[in-house]
């Protein structure tokens, strides 16, 4: 799998990076804050996003405004100058239907720009989303607010990640200490300390719950249950909002699903059968939810070898190799002693009927 990466222009002469990758009908992913479209491709957090959603459609990304591959210039920061990138992104790559998916921040984005164009979206998915920003919902913790504020202006290009890990701990309570290090990384890489800032305070000051109600396209929200970022009552908030909105929760704490969590099985299967494309009457189902790495390590365990050799031949460590078949034990619903010989029975059965592994 591949991404292609593409630059267009807003209206304001901004410059924004996309990217594409994928195939099938398309999905366009909305910004969301603080992105790197080549820093996520690799990442621990986001490769099983991309892989996932990859896997049956074609996926449309963007850096937004001030961050990754787009202009460190922000311009106005707002939902209209938000829409207008948008906008833009979806003139450059061509698109004339396709499916919108809105994540945290990025799901006010897509709540307006679906009011605004509804012959243009085929699905409006929302996750982890809000209609109303944190100075909308939460007017009485200014002090919080600008303390948090502080911080990413005092701590955000030190090399030490003190003052970012309240953000790492806030969007990935379960994380292993490897992803943490990762969205510290993140963080630091893909905007200045004054953007993020400037950003941060912005979103803070969203208000689409006059347009959440003029959405005229199949809906469906999906929220983590016990969110640390955005309260799952907003999540319920959007789902009675939008006409005929399908509201499901997802068991986790994490605002970025980990693709080690069954939350993030759940949701992917939601997604496929929202968008039409039901995992349950395919041949490869559950496989699909494998990454890339576990199909590979799956794939040397169906051969016969061991956890040592699955480590060599990989370059990875014996750890890594056991963290992997545990993640393939579970979304393949698997346990015990028995597990891996079935998951090798499985994948040795569906490799001689699929071209897919």
């Amino acid at each position: 799998m591949e991404q292609q990466v593409r630059f267009c222009t807003a209206e304001d002469g901004v410059r924004l990076a996309f990217a594409v990758h994928g195939s099938g009908p398309p999905i366009v992913r909305v910004a969301t804050w603080l992105t790197n479209l080549e820093y996520d491709w690799d990442s621990p957090l986001w490769r099983h996003w991309l892989e996932g959603l990859g896997a049956r459609n074609t996926l449309i990304r963007y850096d937004e405004r001030g961050c990754g591959l787009s202009d460190r210039e922000t311009g106005e920061l707002s939902v209209d100058a938000w829409v207008g990138d948008l906008e833009a992104v979806v003139e450059a790559a061509g698109l004339e239907r396709f499916a919108l998916l809105g994540v945290s921040q990025g799901a006010a984005i897509a709540i307006t720009y679906a009011a605004r164009h509804p012959e243009k979206v085929t699905h409006l998915v929302l996750y982890g989303g809000y209609a109303r920003g944190r100075k909308m919902r939460q007017p009485d913790r200014r002090i919080e607010e600008n303390a948090l504020i502080s911080a990413i202006r005092a701590g955000w290009d030190d090399p030490t990640p003190t003052f970012r890990r309240v953000f790492s701990m806030l969007f990935l309570p379960e994380g292993t200490p490897e992803q943490m290090a990762w969205y510290d990384d993140l963080l630091r890489n893909s905007t200045s300390a004054e953007t993020a800032a400037r950003l941060y305070d912005a979103r803070g000051n969203i208000d689409v719950l006059e347009s959440a109600a003029q959405v005229q396209t199949p809906t469906i929200v999906l929220h983590a249950n016990r969110d640390h970022v955005v309260p799952v009552e907003e999540g319920r908030m959007l789902a009675s909002l939008i006409p005929g909105a399908r509201l499901v929760l997802l068991d986790s704490t994490n605002h970025i699903l980990l693709g080690d969590e069954p939350a993030w099985w759940s949701f992917l299967e939601v997604v496929h059968s929202f968008l039409g494309a039901d995992r349950a009457r395919s041949p490869l189902h559950p496989f699909v939810a494998l990454s890339a790495r576990e199909l590979e390590v799956l794939e040397l365990v169906a051969a016969g070898l061991t956890n040592d050799e699955i480590a060599a031949r990989l370059v990875l460590s014996v750890r890594t190799v056991e963290r992997h078949l545990s993640n393939i034990y579970g979304k393949l619903g698997l346990s015990g002693k028995a597990g891996r010989a079935a998951a090798a029975a499985r994948f040795s059965q569906l490799s001689e009927s699929a071209p897919y592994v």
